[in-house]
């Protein structure tokens, strides 16, 4: 009922997760990153806490297939979850245990990883990886390409109704979290035009919590 991405820009070491689901609120369970550490989704009767437990055993300086492992061996009913990460060296791991749902599958490429369940078809996590080895620019621009090539690609079996995008970079808060957490409508395109009104003002929000005298002000009502 899920499919995901979790990246590492090479160019300015940015971490990102996206995701789209059927079920509600999908990334408020599913994504989890960490400024120079990594990006981990953590899906399909979802365990959360598998998140931050890979992010630590990365941060104590395990590489992706390392921390993947550990949880492999080592949590309960791993037959069931699907877990992507990826490294601050843009080492990629995957796990999808045999009691995920419907059609699961995952790929992977350089700094990048792709998975879903009850998919349309095997095909979507490798057009997924293949978008985001076409596409540049901004992390989160690449992301949102790479869902909108999900749904293109036939995405989940089901219609999806939420959608996610994190970015981390630098500082230990997520520069960016954006959620559609529930919409009739398709909601990567939801998130795409969240993602668009939010971008200009990324760097801003990250200049306000360090420097607030340097940090431009909108002059609008409620502008916090």
């Amino acid at each position: 009922m899920t499919v995901s991405i979790v990246a590492r820009c090479p160019e300015t070491g940015m971490f990102g997760v996206a995701v789209s689901s059927s079920s509600p609120a999908v990334a408020a369970r599913c994504a989890h990153a960490r400024a120079g550490v990594g990006a981990v989704a953590s899906q399909n009767v979802t365990d959360p806490s598998l998140g931050p437990r890979a992010l630590d055993l990365m941060s104590l300086g395990a590489g992706a297939e390392q921390a993947v492992a550990v949880l492999r061996a080592s949590a309960p009913h791993m037959e069931f979850r699907q877990v992507l990460a990826v490294d601050g060296r843009g080492g990629t791991a995957m796990h999808s245990g045999p009691r995920a749902l419907g059609i699961f599958a995952e790929a992977r490429g350089e700094s990048v990883a792709c998975g879903g369940n009850l998919l349309s078809g095997p095909h979507v996590p490798q057009r997924m990886v293949e978008a985001f080895e076409a596409s540049s620019g901004h992390l989160g621009d690449r992301l949102v390409a790479v869902m909108r090539a999900a749904v293109a690609a036939g995405g989940e079996a089901g219609p999806l109704r939420s959608a996610g995008l994190t970015l981390v970079d630098r500082v230990s808060w997520p520069v960016a979290d954006l959620r559609v957490d529930w919409t009739e409508d398709c909601p990567v395109e939801a998130l795409a035009a969240l993602w668009a009104l939010y971008k200009p003002q990324l760097a801003d929000y990250v200049t306000r919590a360090l420097d607030p005298g340097a940090a431009p002000s909108y002059g609008v009502p409620g502008d916090e």
